[in-house]
């Protein structure tokens, strides 16, 4: 047993008195990752948006260490820097808020006049920041009090940004490909590098070249000499770049903000982990009749690696060397992550890189998907494509394939149950429920809700809701299996069986790491329109086509497998 996020014993573990409890992954011991920087007592320090947390990372044991807790001021953390009084200054990006935190770990709200910020660094005692938004804006921050400066505007979602050996700051422009750069004190803007696939990050080795790391699927690190405009681009296999840092030996270590993990990242494109990646999640989950486990994992769906592969990408058949955006002869493919690492509990494969999906239920060759964009659709993972079934609904979370092949749907801001059907024509099920959270039909055709704000599994009949069990601790995913439901009080962190028919109970399993970790709590903030949010919890539940049952354990980030005789 490891460290986990859920668990720093790593002692901890699932029980029951009637199955077997085993993980399909590792678990996550970062919630994602995404800004990294070097702090000035030489350790790796990795936000974590999703969460709400800063970690420290010893590069050379792995060894992580929360600095930042999830319960504290700072909300949703992208990106940081550290000033030249050894100061932490912190990108918080959902509420728009720019965070200083002192050596002694007080709290100083720098600025909140910056709408997504993202990118920041700090040259000397100033301070500058970007906005990842279009028509974004690049300012300097005043510690001390005063308003942003803002040096320039227009941006295209900003993000990662570095003063340049030539006292430029450089930063990229994601949604334009393209590399700018501008002087501290301002004046016009200049483009650098275009046609640099999906830039993430702008970085500069020790040896003053400029390195720009791309977020898509296969990682890609784009390296640009200044004085020649000579490029070479590797593969990293690291789905999901985010950020990158160098040490005082001119080592990289990257993050992944699909994926979390820390990795080294050689010249060649070869990886060594440092934190292995896993789920940054998962939420929801499902089984399709060929075994395959799918898990929504907010920023992908991905699936636990039964190949032993390590968690590298699935990047098609056609792929190969060259292929993308600007790779050139020049392209090398690395060896992917999981390269020198143990392999004592398997990974996560990345099949797509979706933002904002939240639940899975495979059907017949397809994934239908609710997202935290408040849309649905249904994905084909072999043709790779999608179909949008309907839009702007209020927090979508459970769905299920009804009978009649018409897709189910809890809308859970709007205290609704949806039907879609195969015209893409949505209509009301049921209508006043409190929280509902997931969906699933039994064999008789009819439909249950779980609802854990009222503690309760409901059913509906003729448009009526039905308490078959109340008085439950926060009930989320929800499963039918034979003649029982079961569902994952998150409150008690359990698993229980409940007959339908009469509501008696059982509790099948206990100290599931679900939810938040033990001792923590903390109000989740209201979404904000247009604004990237990090996920709402919610703990997944699946039966597999042999009848085990499987667990999004979101707490610790892996997928539990609870086997035992059929009921």
């Amino acid at each position: 047993m490891h460290p986990s996020r859920f668990d720093d014993t790593g002692r901890g573990q699932a029980t029951s008195d009637r199955m077997e409890v085993r993980r399909l992954t590792r678990a996550n011991r970062l919630w994602g990752s995404n800004g990294v920087t070097f702090g000035p007592d030489g350790r790796l320090y990795v936000a974590q948006f999703l969460a709400g947390q800063i970690s420290a990372v010893d590069p050379a044991s792995g060894d992580v260490e929360v600095v930042v807790p999830l319960d504290g001021p700072v909300e949703a953390p992208d990106d940081l820097a550290f000033g030249a009084d050894g100061s932490m200054y912190i990108a918080d990006l959902t509420p728009g808020r720019v965070w200083r935190r002192g050596s002694e770990g007080a709290y100083t709200l720098v600025s909140d006049q910056v709408s997504v910020p993202n990118g920041i660094t700090c040259v000397g005692d100033r301070l500058f920041v970007n906005e990842m938004k279009m028509n974004g804006r690049l300012m300097e921050l005043f510690p001390g009090g005063g308003d942003p400066a803002v040096l320039t505007d227009g941006l295209a979602l900003g993000n990662a940004m570095q003063l340049g050996p030539d006292g430029c700051l450089y930063y990229p422009q994601m949604m334009r490909n393209q590399v700018w750069r501008i002087p501290p004190d301002g004046g016009v803007p200049e483009l650098v590098a275009e046609e640099v696939d999906d830039p993430v990050a702008v970085r500069f080795d020790r040896g003053g070249v400029l390195v720009v790391l791309s977020r898509g699927m296969a990682g890609l690190v784009t390296r640009i000499d200044l004085n020649t405009g000579a490029r070479t681009v590797v593969a990293s296999g690291i789905v999901g770049l985010d950020n990158a840092a160098f040490d005082h030996e001119n080592r990289m270590f990257v993050s992944s903000f699909a994926s979390g993990g820390i990795a080294e990242v050689h010249t060649d494109g070869r990886t060594r982990v440092v934190v292995p990646q896993g789920f940054d999640g998962p939420f929801g989950i499902t089984v399709d009749l060929g075994g395959t486990v799918y898990a929504a994992d907010h920023f992908r769906l991905a699936s636990p690696d039964v190949s032993g592969s390590g968690s590298g990408p699935d990047l098609g058949p056609d792929f190969r060397p060259g292929s993308g955006p600007d790779l050139g002869p020049d392209f090398r493919p690395g060896s992917g992550p999981g390269a020198g690492e143990d392999g004592d509990e398997p990974g996560v494969v990345t099949h797509e890189l979706i933002y904002a999906v939240h639940n899975v239920t495979a059907d017949d060759g397809l994934l239908h998907l609710t997202s935290q964009l408040g849309d649905v659709r249904t994905h084909d993972p072999v043709s790779k494509t999608t179909r949008v079934r309907a839009t702007g609904l209020d927090q979508p979370t459970g769905i299920a394939v009804a009978p009649d092949g018409s897709l189910v749907v809890a809308e859970t801001g709007a205290g609704r149950i949806l039907r879609i059907d195969d015209t893409d024509t949505v209509s009301v099920l049921a209508e006043g429920l409190d929280h509902p959270l997931d969906v699933a039909f039994d064999g008789e055709r009819r439909c249950y809700v779980s609802d854990d704000r009222r503690g309760a599994v409901l059913r509906l009949e003729d448009g009526e809701v039905v308490v078959v069990a109340d008085g439950l601790g926060a009930p989320q995913g929800l499963a039918v299996r034979g003649d029982e439901l079961f569902t994952v009080e998150v409150a008690q962190r359990r698993l229980r069986a409940i007959s339908p028919v009469t509501g008696e109970s059982r509790i099948e399993a206990e100290n599931l790491a679900v939810g938040l970790p033990p001792g923590i709590t903390r109000t989740e903030p209201e979404p904000r329109p247009g604004v990237p949010g990090r996920p709402r919890q919610f703990a997944g539940l699946a039966v597999a086509p042999d009848g085990a049952l499987l667990v999004s354990a979101n707490g610790e980030g892996s997928v539990l497998r609870l086997t035992g005789p059929a009921e």
